[in-house]
């Protein structure tokens, strides 16, 4: 590999540190005559991990006017080196993260006073040429956040300086609030004379401009009573593809390091190994289908990584950061006491893959488990993203592997909490499901693990029931990806083990597995006639054209399974 070869800014989020180290960056900066077009005082929601903190990172160096004399330095060969905006540099920049505040929901309003001083300070000692040196210790010598920016507004105006406010992660820790001391801490922060909404009223009356990045709106809807500080820009079609990669920005990301030397996988085998598990989201209706979807640029930065430093792609597709997402989905559906149709949902979800809605652009936290908004909500996350259009309403859809293992882990959670299986004895059941196509061990498991949970409490009521528990238990395995509701030859199979060529162990046998339920008190004709449609379809399925090639010379299993009541009560495999 060539010693100047750029690397992989995996988790870095600091643009001068990227360009002072040579590592690869995705060109984002036609985006800023864009932003400046759309208004003043902006607002956007993504999810986490899609490049927000770098995007605000390389506004900073771009608009602040100490980075006037080093713009060729920062911006070499990038977009705006050649198609430069008229307020470049023009404006002395205060950027605010406001995850650093901390999470100390007790000292909160004396840990973000501090954190603002300390920004402030060195936002004006940064700019003492255009303050002065009398002016900036009138400032500092401001110790909390109101007075503070008060005294910063006047000078400014005093001395004509335009302000630019850069807000990174605006609702983090309001949002630590919510879930860890409830409504009404949340209410106090936001409403009335609460501290952070009081900093709100003296931004926009502060500062020329303002750009504000978070998760969702909830905060900022609270904050202004009627979101009358900044435009939402979140489902703006324009900025669809600002954050996240699209797909050609992937394959020149991939072109780089082949030409370099520093993989040998193809092009395409990469794009098809990534695509399930990072790609697919839409953030603006009118951008589906007329624009390519996007990946999630984390997710490719951390399997571009190994595959540049390890000459593999990563063990796990999932990175281990994800974990957070999980919590923050628990969080979300048990956020009160009435979360029964909220499970409801994240079961249908599940078991579909999409469900019928509409977006909300801004809700406050009161109603923020309101059917309508919490669908909302998970698509904030990045828990659904646009899939389509169903006449004046949208297909939201679980956008990738990545988050449908997220709703599994909701779910094996919620039946683990119930009756917990022992997942090394499941795990030694996948394993001579795969090695040897002895598959009936891991099929009486998880039914009588389906047996104990279910008697113990319905979570959701039979089919519905059923098919969830099977999904979050069958993705616990390596062996396989498991596709529910796989297409085959016209028809939609329940489960397809299809084995995974990338798993460092190859599984040598394959299933289809169709799933029949019977109420409990099903007749026997009933179920003969179930049992016997089901070995129709099967075979059906395995006579599809493309099946073959599916599974990369495995042994393929078609296997019924019939369930009445919470009781397995037959199961056999089918000849073709």
């Amino acid at each position: 590999m060539a010693d100047k070869i750029k690397l992989i800014p995996y988790g870095i989020s600091d643009f001068k540190q990227i360009r002072k180290e040579n590592k690869y960056l995705v060109d984002k900066t036609m985006y800023f005559q864009k932003l400046e077009d759309a208004g003043n005082f902006l607002f956007l929601a993504r999810p986490r991990r899609f490049g927000k903190s770098l995007f605000l990172s390389m506004l900073e160096a771009y608009y602040d006017v100490n980075d006037k004399d080093d713009f060729e330095q920062w911006f070499q060969g990038l977009y705006v080196d050649s198609h430069s905006t008229v307020y470049h540099n023009q404006y002395l920049v205060l950027h605010l993260d406001f995850s650093l505040v901390g999470s100390d929901v007790e000292r909160l309003e004396e840990n973000f006073n501090r954190y603002c001083d300390q920004e402030i300070n060195k936002f004006v000692e940064a700019h003492v040429k255009y303050f002065g040196q009398d002016k900036v210790e009138m400032i500092k010598n401001e110790h909390a956040s109101i007075p503070k920016l008060n005294a910063l507004r006047s000078t400014a105006e005093l001395l004509q300086l335009p302000l630019y406010l850069i807000v990174d992660e605006y609702d983090n820790f309001t949002n630590n609030v919510l879930n860890v001391k409830g409504q009404q801490a949340y209410h106090d922060l936001t409403h009335g004379t609460g501290f952070y909404r009081d900093i709100f009223k003296i931004f926009k009356a502060t500062f020329k401009r303002i750009i504000m990045l978070g998760v969702s709106p909830i905060t900022l809807d609270d904050l202004t009573s009627g979101y009358n500080i900044a435009l939402n820009i979140t489902m703006d079609e324009r900025f669809n593809q600002m954050l996240g990669f699209s797909e050609e920005e992937v394959r020149q990301m991939i072109r780089y390091y082949k030409d370099a030397g520093a993989i040998k996988q193809s092009e395409e085998e990469i794009i098809a190994d990534m695509k399930p598990w990072y790609d697919n989201y839409c953030f603006a209706e009118e951008s589906f289908g007329r624009e390519p979807s996007v990946f999630n640029s984390d997710m490719v930065c951390y399997y571009l990584d190994s595959l540049v430093n390890k000459g593999k792609r990563p063990k796990e597709m999932l990175d281990a950061n994800t974990g957070t997402d999980y919590v923050k989905l628990q969080r979300l559906v048990e956020i009160d006491q009435s979360k029964s149709k909220r499970i409801s949902t994240i079961h249908k979800i599940v078991e579909d893959g999409y469900i019928i809605g509409q977006l909300v652009s801004h809700f406050p936290a009161e109603r923020m488990m309101e059917y309508g908004n919490f669908i909302s909500l998970l698509y904030y996350y990045g828990m659904l993203t646009i899939g389509g259009v169903d006449w004046d309403m949208l297909k939201l859809v679980i956008p990738n592997n990545n988050v449908r293992k997220q709703y599994y882990n909701y779910l094996l959670q919620e039946y683990q909490s119930i009756d917990a299986l022992n997942l090394d004895d499941l795990k030694e059941c996948f394993k001579f499901a795969a090695r040897d196509g002895n598959w009936r061990p891991l099929i009486e498991t998880i039914c009588k693990a389906y047996h104990d949970t279910t008697s113990v409490r319905q979570l959701v009521e039979g089919e519905r029931n059923l098919q969830g528990f099977m999904t979050a238990y069958l993705n616990l395995t390596n062996y396989y990806a498991v596709a529910p509701e796989q297409e085959l030859n016209h028809g939609y199979c329940d489960f397809f083990l299809l084995p995974d060529i990338h798993a460092w162990l190859h599984a040598s046998h394959s299933y289809i597995l169709e799933l029949k339920y019977l109420k409990a008190n099903a007749t026997d004709a009933e179920a003969r006639k179930q049992w016997d449609d089901a070995v129709e379809q099967i075979k059906c399925y395995a006579q599809d054209e493309k099946l073959r090639s599916m599974l990369h010379g495995t042994t393929l299993h078609l296997v019924v399974v019939q369930i009445k009541g919470c009781d397995l009560v037959k199961y056999d495999e089918v000849i073709p």
